[in-house]
Order: C-alpha cells, then sequence, then structure tokens
C-alpha cells in the first residue's frame, strides 16, 4: 500500500517543537505528526538524534532504528549550548503549541528552557516532558531507559518460562506506551486550551507508565496480596488461555468463555472434558489447570497447526497461528489495514514504514513525507517562522549555533 495524504487532517493547525530523541519523545510526536501537525524536530547540529547512528540495519544512510518513529517531521539543528541557540529556541516554542522534550529532569531549567520560563513568554503552551522516573521523587535524578524499567516496573517478574529466568518484552514496549500515554494528555491538554487559553505541564514518567499498564495483574496482586507468578503463555486468570504445540509446531489458544470451552470440547473430540464437573467454569478451570491443560496439550500435538485452526475458526474459537515478522506483513489482514506502507525518500529511495494505527473516517492519519535528514529543513524553518534572512542564517552556522 502506498502513502497517501488526505486533504484534511485534525491537528493541521498545530504546531510541535520536538526536542526529544531516541523512541518515547519521537514515538510521541509521530503520532501527533500522522494527525496533521508541524512537527519541527530540534537536533544537535552535525550529530542529530542518536538513534540515526543505532545500525545496522541500514537503509541507505540511515539506520532502520531512526527511521522508525520519524516520519513526517521537520530537521532543524540548533546547538542548546549556545546562548544564540536557546534563545532561538525560545522564539520558536512562542510561535508553537506544544514543546516535547526528554532530557533528565532539571536539565530544561539549567538551559533556561523550562516550562515556567516559556510559559512566561507564551502561556499558551503546552509543555510535555518524558522521563524516565518523572520529574518528583527520590528517582528523578536517574537516567531511565526501557529495559531497566522494565525490570524496575515488574513486566519482567512476570515475563518468561514458569520456571526459567525474567524476560523482558521483545519491543520497548515501556518507551512506546510512555509515548502513547503522552499523546493522550497532550490531546487533553489541548481541549483544555481551546476551553480557557491555558497551556499546562504534562510529566510523563516511563516507571508510570509501566507500572499503570500492569493492570489486572495489579489488581489481582491488591486483591489476594500475594505476588504474581510468572505463567510463561498461559494467563493467570483464564483457561484455557495459552500456546500448544501441535504435530508440526504452535497455536495459541484464547478460551475466554464457558461457551466457546464448550464448543472447544466438542472440536477436538474430548466432550468428557466438558461434562467433568471441575471444568465447566472458568473458575473451575483456573483451579485445576494442572488437570485440563495436559490433556489438551496431548489432544493438540495429534494434528498439524492449520487444521486445528480450520476446525477452531469454524467454530468461532478465538485461536491464531504463532506469526514471525515476515509472516505479519504478509498477512492479508495486516496488508488491507495499510499496516505497511511506502514513500519515496530523496537518499534512500522508497522506504517501507509502519502504518498509521488508527483509522479516523474524516481526518485519517497519514504518510506524508519520509524521515528527515539531519538539519534538512534548518534554513527553512529560520526563514518561515522567525523571519531570519540568509545572512544572518549564515552567521548562525559560522558560529556553530545551527
Amino acid at each position: 500500500m502506498d502513502a497517501t495524504t488526505p486533504s484534511i487532517q485534525a491537528l493541521a493547525d498545530i504546531r510541535v517543537l520536538d526536542l526529544s530523541r531516541i523512541l518515547a519523545g519521537p514515538y510521541a510526536t509521530m503520532m501527533l505528526a500522522d494527525l496533521g501537525a508541524e512537527v519541527i524536530k530540534v537536533e544537535q547540529p552535525g550529530v542529530g538524534d542518536g538513534t540515526r547512528a543505532w545500525g545496522p540495519p541500514w537503509v541507505g544512510p540511515f539506520s532502520a532504528y531512526y527511521l522508525s518513529v520519524n516520519r513526517n517531521k521537520r530537521s532543524v539543528t540548533i546547538n542548546l549550548k549556545s546562548e544564540q541557540g536557546r534563545e532561538l529556541i525560545k522564539a520558536l516554542a512562542a510561535r508553537s503549541d506544544i514543546l516535547v522534550e526528554n532530557f533528565k529532569a532539571g536539565t530544561m531549567e539549567r538551559l533556561g528552557l523550562d516550562y515556567d520560563s516559556l510559559a512566561a513568554i507564551h502561556p499558551g503552551l503546552i509543555y510535555c516532558s518524558i522521563s524516565g522516573y518523572g520529574q518528583t521523587g527520590p528517582y528523578k535524578d536517574r537516567p531511565g531507559y526501557d529495559f531497566m524499567i522494565q525490570a524496575h516496573g515488574g513486566i519482567m517478574s512476570i515475563t518468561g518460562p514458569v520456571e526459567g529466568p525474567p524476560y523482558k518484552v521483545g519491543v520497548a514496549v515501556v518507551d512506546v506506551t510512555a509515548g502513547l500515554y503522552a499523546v493522550s494528555a497532550i490531546l487533553a491538554a489541548l481541549h483544555h486550551r481551546e476551553r480557557t487559553g491555558q497551556g499546562q505541564y504534562i510529566d510523563i514518567a516511563l516507571l508510570d507508565a509501566q507500572v499503570g499498564w500492569l493492570v489486572n495483574v495489579a489488581q489481582n496482586y491488591f486483591a489476594t496480596g500475594e505476588k504474581p507468578k510468572r505463567y510463561g503463555n498461559a494467563h493467570p486468570n483464564i483457561v484455557p488461555y495459552e500456546t500448544f504445540e501441535t504435530a508440526d509446531g504452535y497455536l495459541a489458544l484464547a478460551v475466554g468463555a464457558d461457551a466457546q470451552y464448550q464448543r472447544l470440547c466438542q472440536v477436538i473430540g474430548r466432550p468428557d472434558l466438558w461434562e467433568d464437573a471441575r471444568f465447566q467454569t472458568n473458575a473451575g478451570r483456573v483451579t485445576h489447570r494442572d488437570i485440563l491443560i495436559p490433556q489438551l496439550q496431548e489432544v493438540f500435538r495429534s494434528r498439524p497447526t492449520q487444521a486445528w485452526l480450520d476446525a477452531l475458526w469454524a467454530a468461532t474459537i478465538p485461536a491464531s497461528p504463532i506469526n514471525d515478522i515476515p509472516a505479519v506483513f504478509a498477512d492479508p489482514q495486516v496488508q488491507h489495514r495499510g499496516m505497511a506502507q511506502t514513500i519515496q525518500h530523496p537518499q534512500a529511495g522508497e522506504l517501507t514504514l509502519l502504518g498509521p494505527v488508527p483509522k479516523l473516517s474524516r481526518t485519517p492519519a497519514a504518510i506524508r513525507t519520509p524521515p528527515p535528514m539531519l538539519g534538512e529543513h534548518t534554513d527553512a524553518v529560520l526563514q518561515e517562522l522567525l523571519g531570519l534572512g540568509g545572512d544572518a542564517i549564515a552567521h548562525l552556522r559560522e558560529e556553530g549555533v545551527i
């Protein structure tokens, strides 16, 4: 599927000054950009976002990592260590609706670019800080990275084999979800500003994000006081809800209702597993999982994966193959939903990027432009927004400000 540009987008009148790097912040600003916002990505001259160097793999001169979260943005290089550079940031912030940054707590205040300083210039500014542990509390000065937050926030303790070591999730899910929380908060702040004219400060912590999506696991702990266990691919509250080995591989089975379980027993030719009173309710199946699951596993080993999937789907029982990544993007449903899209890049040629997730009927998200080259839009932005002429821009470049 090719990227297309709709005529109207929900955030087309919003400008975002993006001082973030790596993943959580850039993911958030990319989502805003997909919805139409103008995102000005500020990078260090000559260096840029650290993910530009996070290869291989490479696509032309770009790391795949950088390409994953920087589409629909304009790149401007400004040296924040320079007083003139900081003045440029203030001037751009005064002309922006939103600022996103993910420096360590206290850094922006030392630079004179903290919320209070910029809100004095622009009271309507929505300012979002994303950090490992937040702007308050005993750990606020610690650096925070996705992996260590997964460890600190408890998700690794409940992920992995029952008898094995704790595992991290296979993608930087803390960064991604922190970015999602940031977007939700920013959109709420925009709505508040629409009603009141007031901007506000948003404090997003990776740790809060990870603890926040413990959801039912946390509630299980609150309810019982017992330390949650690892269940591998099984579920603490639903049975059968896990992977099963087949004659030629594995499948995932998600039986979330007693009626589904009854149909399952018919499909697999084991009506006795429904007639057994111990297994007729989910609570009973959870209590007696050690008796039930081995019997189901023995049955599933008797036929190939696809044969089971065909039978289960015919009975409207939730089940899935366990796809690798190539299989995901070859899947007709994924293709139909536009989750891989192509766009031309002046240096890298045709790029394939993940497509936007939300499908809005009137103001669809879209990939309009490829991830930018370092400083690609510096001159244009300084001219358009600050009215600087060619000589002034050349002088700033000579001084190492841009």
